[in-house]
């Protein structure tokens, strides 16, 4: 762009850009989500500066932005931050972004378990956004959060500091927990790897390109791997009327559901999302 490009007319032209790859609705929350971190503007603010003339080094930083979103990497690794439930968290390429469904899948745990001093486990934490989450809105919480990956660790670390909260995280491998002897948690709580390989094909670019694929994906063959692994767990792990809290993938349903009543657990259930898929599963543990 030439010299004197202000606010207004710099808006236009990203919006456009982008809209022909993310469509018109998403451009426009990254234009809002681009000018919050380059001029940490409100949408407000951009509408009150809309004839201001940019510097040549703002406009080079929005072009900068643009270019990397139009070859398809995510906003949210550009600027090193997610929203999660209210709260900005950090994210880098060690960490899947937050999603919306992960906000419900907390919500329900908010909503379920209203005593105080619960024990929690969030295995698999990533970039911390559960277990950091339920620190702050369970009542005197008792949080620990594991992941097999040390960059993961140290991202949720800086999350859990950031907003105030202790969390007890430490290096641990899903798929190879050792059993207690006895009952120590009250929830136990995960978002596991849970896409099958054979739906590479329809994910889309920005997130097979940038997101972890060891957080993303599972083999075809073993698809609810995490899930046996943790229901397992949480066989001996989990009190008496403890609760196991899902997010899972649509497709495996009935193989979870029975997989979960086989090993013994009871009040089996799924709960949809905004969107109406089957994306979260609770059991009781008797």
């Amino acid at each position: 762009m030439g010299n004197d490009v202000t606010l207004k007319q710099i808006v236009d032209v990203v919006a456009h850009r982008l809209a022909g790859i993310y469509g018109q609705r998403e451009a426009q929350w990254m234009v809002r989500i681009i000018l919050e971190n380059v001029k940490g503007y409100s949408p407000v603010d951009v509408v009150l500066h809309r004839e201001e003339v940019l510097s040549d080094f703002i406009v080079g930083k929005i072009e900068d932005v643009t270019n990397r979103l139009l070859k398809n990497e995510p906003i949210q690794y550009i600027f090193g931050s997610a929203r999660f439930y209210g709260n900005s968290f950090k994210v880098t390429s060690a960490t899947l972004i937050p999603r919306l469904e992960t906000e419900e899948l907390v919500a329900l745990i908010d909503k379920e378990n209203r005593d105080t001093d619960l024990r929690v486990l969030d295995v698999g934490t990533g970039s911390g956004c559960i277990a950091v989450t339920l620190a702050r809105v369970l009542r005197f919480p008792i949080v620990e959060a594991i992941d097999i990956s040390e960059d993961a660790l140290a991202v949720a670390q800086e999350n859990a500091q950031s907003l105030r909260v202790k969390v007890n995280f430490k290096k641990g491998d899903a798929l190879a927990m050792e059993k207690p002897k006895t009952p120590i948690y009250d929830i136990i709580v995960s978002n596991p790897p849970y896409i099958a390989d054979k739906e590479r094909e329809d994910m889309s670019q920005n997130v097979l390109e940038y997101e972890p694929h060891s957080a993303l994906f599972v083999s075809d063959n073993d698809p609810l791997c995490f899930y046996r692994a943790i229901g397992d767990y949480g066989t001996k792990a989990l009190k008496s009327g403890g609760r196991l809290y899902f997010e899972i993938n649509p497709l495996y349903v009935e193989e979870m559901r029975a997989m979960l009543d086989a090993m013994g657990y009871k009040e089996i259930r799924v709960v949809r999302d905004l969107p109406g898929k089957e994306r979260i599963m609770a059991a009781v543990k008797p």
